[in-house]
């Protein structure tokens, strides 16, 4: 079985990142909490949930976690993912960032 970490890094990458989520587990029919939400009898989705762990880690009774890592210097991008559709998606763990921003680096 072929198994997929996603990184998300600064801005930019979060941002897309999210987008990516939002695609990835509408394709696969789970909800933002990460509940398989289609019908298993159903055979176009039983095939979906069969190949879920490509990029989703079970993480309890048919609920799944995404395989991703966030990183950015500073929380408040994080904050949006966090308070997106897909924000129960991730575990609180899975986000990395500073206390402080990137801006003005150069100067410090």
């Amino acid at each position: 079985m072929r198994e997929i970490l996603h990184l998300q890094v600064g801005q930019c990458g979060n941002q897309i990142g999210n987008a990516f989520w939002a695609n990835v587990s509408g394709e696969h029919v789970i909800d933002g909490d990460g509940k398989f939400t289609g019908d298993k009898s159903n055979p176009e989705h039983q095939l979906r949930l069969d190949k879920v762990n490509v990029y989703f880690k079970e993480a309890g009774a048919n609920r799944y976690v995404p395989r991703a890592t966030l990183v950015d210097l500073e929380p408040g991008t994080l904050d949006v993912i966090k308070a997106s559709p897909v924000g129960n998606l991730f575990r609180p763990d899975n986000f990395l960032f500073g206390a402080s921003g990137a801006g003005n680096n150069w100067a410090k």
